[in-house]
């Protein structure tokens, strides 16, 4: 079972700012350890903004081995976006935090999100009205998403 939570109206200043808060979520949720935020950042370091999926839209993750406990969706709405040096899909002002406990989680929860991606879940996400709406949308479209055993 995924472990879902949801932050909205969040302040950052800079794009590492809301990277950590993001992650951040899923540290408070247990599903993460004390390192991941700074984890998700030295992605973004390292890579690049290739986090950046859509027009808005960042997926927030590092390897599991840098903190993932468990498996854990978040979803960040940002109070204003930030920019991440993405050539085409800059502005942010929606972040999703991901993390899992192994490789092959890893890979399953990505393919879970992706389909709820391609289903709308942005669009749904910018528009559920306050933090329970988000997080109850996140959940109810990841249930959705989950391949069919």
């Amino acid at each position: 079972m995924t472990v879902v939570g949801a932050r909205e109206g969040v302040v950052a200043a800079d794009w590492r700012t809301a990277v950590r808060r993001s992650a951040a979520v899923l540290v408070e949720l247990g599903a993460a350890g004390e390192g991941y935020p700074d984890a998700c950042v030295a992605v973004v370091e390292d890579n690049g903004p290739y986090i950046i999926l859509t027009k808005g839209l960042a997926l927030v993750h590092a390897r599991p081995e840098d903190g993932g406990l468990d498996v854990g969706v978040a979803v960040t709405r940002l109070a204003a976006p930030v920019e991440f040096g993405h050539p085409d899909n800059d502005p942010v002002d929606l972040l999703l935090a991901f993390c899992t406990p192994g490789q092959d989680a890893h890979v399953g929860t990505l393919g879970t999100l992706a389909r709820a991606l391609s289903s709308g879940l942005a669009d749904r996400l910018r528009t559920a009205p306050d933090g329970d709406a988000l997080s109850v949308t996140l959940h109810d479209a990841l249930k959705e998403a989950l391949p069919d055993d």
